[in-house]
C-alpha cells in the first residue's frame, strides 16, 4: 500500500518505513553523540520528514553549576549549503541575484524579493562541486578557480544547517548560458551586477540576507575590494 507521503507499507516514514526521500532511521540521529560531556541524548522524535527534517530531541544537561537539567531541543535539518561572491576587481563589481522568498515574505518583509549571493543545498555533493553547479544554475556563469573562505552556522538554535563560503573572479566571457534557476523547482532568478560600494550601502535596507552581508563584508575588509 502506498501512503499519501508516498511511502510503501505501514509504520511511520522516515522511522521503521521509507519516507519520500527512501529514508528510514531519522529517530536516532544524535544517539550516539558523545563529544560533550555536559550533555546526554535521551530520545528523538521524528516529527516530520516531507523533504526536509524536523525533530524534537531530549536530552539531560549539565549547567555550570554542576545541576543536570532536562530539555527538549526541536532541530530542522535541511542538509549543509555553500554560497558564493563572483567579483571583478578591476571593475569593482560583484554579481548577486534576486528571488522571492516566501519565508521572508511571511516575515516582514515587503515583497519577498532578497538580494543574495548565488547558493545551494550540497546535496550528495561535496562543497566545490555544489557551488559549482549553484553558481552555474543561477547566474548562467561557469566558475573557474574557487577561493575557500570559511564555514558558518546561520541559525543554530533551531537550524543544523552549515553553510561553506567561496569567492571567485567572474568575466564576462565565463557565462555560458542564461541561467535563472531551475524551472521545475520553481525558481525564477533575476542576475544583478551592482558596484562593490553600491552593494556595501544597501546593507540592511536592500540587502538583508545573512550569508550575502557576510561575504560582503569579507570583501570589503580582506578580499578583493580591501584597502
Amino acid at each position: 500500500m502506498t501512503t499519501e507521503d508516498g511511502s510503501t507499507g505501514t509504520g511511520t516514514p522516515g522511522v521503521d518505513v521509507p519516507d519520500r526521500r527512501g529514508r528510514t532511521g531519522l529517530d536516532r540521529t544524535g544517539l550516539d553523540l558523545t563529544g560533550n560531556p555536559r550533555v546526554q541524548v535521551e530520545s528523538v522524535t521524528l516529527l516530520s520528514s516531507n523533504w526536509y527534517v524536523t525533530r524534537t530531541t531530549r536530552i539531560r544537561f549539565r549547567h555550570r553549576d554542576g545541576h543536570w537539567s532536562t530539555e527538549d531541543r526541536e532541530t530542522y535539518d535541511r542538509g549543509n549549503g555553500a554560497t558564493i561572491l563572483l567579483h571583478d576587481a578591476t571593475r569593482r563589481t560583484v554579481l548577486l541575484i534576486r528571488q522571492f522568498r516566501y519565508p521572508a515574505y511571511v516575515n516582514g518583509h515587503p515583497d519577498g524579493e532578497l538580494l543574495e549571493t548565488p547558493a545551494g543545498l550540497l546535496d550528495e555533493d561535496d562543497a566545490e562541486t555544489a557551488i559549482r553547479r549553484e553558481a552555474r544554475e543561477e547566474t548562467g556563469y561557469a566558475v573557474g578557480e574557487v577561493e575557500t573562505l570559511f564555514e558558518a552556522y546561520m541559525s543554530p538554535g533551531s537550524i543544523t544547517e552549515k553553510i561553506h563560503f567561496f569567492a571567485a573572479p567572474y568575466d564576462a566571457a565565463d557565462r555560458a548560458d542564461a541561467g535563472g534557476g531551475l524551472a521545475e523547482e520553481g525558481e525564477d532568478i533575476e542576475l544583478v551586477e551592482l558596484d562593490i560600494d553600491d552593494a556595501l550601502s544597501r546593507i540592511g535596507t536592500d540587502i538583508v540576507d545573512a550569508k550575502t552581508i557576510m561575504l560582503l563584508q569579507w570583501a570589503a575588509l580582506r578580499g578583493p575590494f580591501a584597502r
